[in-house]
């Protein structure tokens, strides 16, 4: 069915809000995922056994979090109080933080986690179907580019709590949730309820030429294969940027890494605004999608190219703005393709795994290609799955 229209436009003013409160989903994981777990964790088995313990909480974290977005956000599909959800969520996903200083073993940091990741996972699932609630197909471009602020929001959050002499190791956990909390409660207190579309069957309604789940069912595929190709090369430069720029260049050391990594990811957001709001006035909205998938792709292939350091961060440069514009303007126009409004939370629910699925696919990738072929092998693979995702979304992109 095609989802029905709100009768008008949200104002700046609420996408403005949602996005400072995607921002705080953010400001909730990326500090405490990156920096502050693997510090207790190092504290407690040392740096040896730490990665082992780091791998089996996230492979754990990993499986809860995908549970949760698709049960909380089903549950708030079925009860159709997406704000009650994320209230509830916010609470007990920030008063769990004080929980993790108590932990000393890895069953009790394990379990904290999942708990955590339930709680964090019932505050964003509602909050990422709430958009599709309340927010005009028209301007789905436009929160799409503002939701590229989020991860840049994310990584500061970590470099403040951090920030020597600011806050000890457990008062850095309340200043994360004290930070979460401030970029949430706003959208949460100022506007109000946005009207769940009622269940409609699918034969009721019409179908819509101009919205893209006229097509049905494998529109959304196409989107989900499309994100899932995409995230899979995110995901590995994400984990393995250093060792790739230090295979070029020994000298290249772990700070001047963080900094290419953090202006890229920085100065994507300005320019997914831009694409994002383009895309609304021109009612193009797939078309920078096919693009940044094939720009991506080139970047890729310049690094499997790469013969020196300053031509390996140029072309990452490349790669990681089309990559990091597409997964925000993605998000965004997702929502154009779900067949059901009011099962808009489980359909998002299962579009989220795409960021988890890779977690789970890349290091085998990368074990298999790099010994023998070395990265340039990994990122050809990467490139032709970056190709495949413009040729998936290309007909979106002649069509709507």
């Amino acid at each position: 069915m095609a989802d029905p229209l709100p009768a008008a436009r949200q104002s700046q003013r609420f996408l403005l809000l949602y996005a400072l409160a995607w921002a705080g989903g953010s400001v909730a994981y990326v500090p405490f995922l990156t920096i502050l777990l693997p510090v207790r964790v190092s504290v407690l088995a040392g740096d040896a056994a730490g990665v082992s313990w780091l791998a089996y909480i996230a492979f754990a974290g990993a499986i809860a979090a995908s549970a949760a977005f698709i049960g909380f956000g089903y549950l708030s599909d079925i009860t159709r109080r997406r704000r009650e959800w994320v209230w509830l969520g916010l609470v007990l996903s920030c008063g769990l933080l004080a929980l993790f200083r108590e932990a000393e073993t890895l069953p009790a940091l394990i379990a904290i986690i999942i708990v955590w990741q339930l709680a964090l996972n019932m505050m964003l699932a509602p909050l990422a179907a709430w958009a599709g609630d309340c927010v005009h197909d028209a301007q789905m471009g436009s929160l799409g580019g503002l939701l590229a602020f989020a991860p840049g929001l994310g990584a500061l959050a970590g470099a403040f709590v951090t920030l020597p002499g600011l806050a000890s190791a457990d008062t850095r956990l309340v200043l994360v949730g004290v930070l979460v909390t401030c970029c949430v409660v706003p959208v949460l207190l100022v506007t109000p309820p946005p009207h769940v579309p009622d269940p409609v069957s699918d034969d009721a309604a019409a179908p819509d030429p101009l919205n893209p789940a006229a097509a049905g069912r494998g529109a959304m595929r196409r989107m989900w294969f499309a994100r899932l190709a995409v995230q899979i090369a995110e995901a590995a430069l994400f984990s393995y940027l250093y060792f790739w720029f230090r295979s070029i260049d020994p000298d290249m050391g772990d700070n001047r890494t963080a900094r290419v990594f953090s202006v890229v990811l920085i100065l994507s957001a300005p320019i997914a605004l831009w694409a994002g709001r383009w895309a609304d006035r021109t009612s193009r909205p797939f078309t920078p999608l096919v693009a940044c998938a094939f720009v991506s792709a080139a970047g890729l292939v310049g690094m499997a190219l790469a013969p020196s350091l300053p031509f390996a961060i140029a072309t990452y440069a490349v790669f990681g703005f089309a990559t990091s514009i597409f997964l925000a303007l993605h998000s965004g126009q997702t929502l154009r393709v779900l067949p059901r409004s009011d099962r808009r939370g489980r359909d998002l629910g299962l579009f989220n795994l795409t960021n988890t699925v890779p977690s789970l696919i890349m290091p085998w990738l990368t074990l298999a290609l790099v010994p023998q072929f070395g990265f340039a092998a990994l990122f050809l693979l990467f490139s032709a799955l970056s190709l495949a995702a413009g040729l998936l979304l290309k007909p979106f992109a002649r069509q709507f």
